[in-house]
């Protein structure tokens, strides 16, 4: 190869997570570490992956939600209710659940 040949390049394809996320334990643990982010985005994010994963279709159904309502409310813009989160995340087979974090609780007074 000549000094002014750049070596040939590596093909690649985009990493889609939900191509990865097929065993339940796997889906749990990739919504709890966007949970951990402490960041609305990150998680809507996640649950639209998983949603996705799942067959956005299925989950519309599953859930009473139009199908282009849920890609909307999980999009980058989006900004789902709870009640809409709830919904999905029962849809997807899993709960939400709060548990102590190890911190002391904000004086109320």
């Amino acid at each position: 190869m000549a000094a002014s040949e750049s070596p040939p390049k590596t093909p690649t394809r985009p990493f889609v997570i939900a191509q990865h996320l097929r065993a339940p334990e796997d889906v749990a643990a990739y919504l709890s570490a966007a949970l951990e982010e402490k960041d609305p985005a990150a998680f809507r994010r996640a649950l639209g992956d998983v949603a996705r994963a799942g067959r956005m279709s299925a989950v519309a159904e599953a859930t009473g939600l139009g199908r282009e309502s849920l890609y909307k409310a999980l999009s980058q813009t989006g900004n789902p209710s709870l009640e809409t989160v709830q919904r999905v995340v029962a849809a997807l087979g899993f709960s939400l659940a709060v548990v102590p974090n190890g911190e002391a609780p904000a004086d109320p007074g």
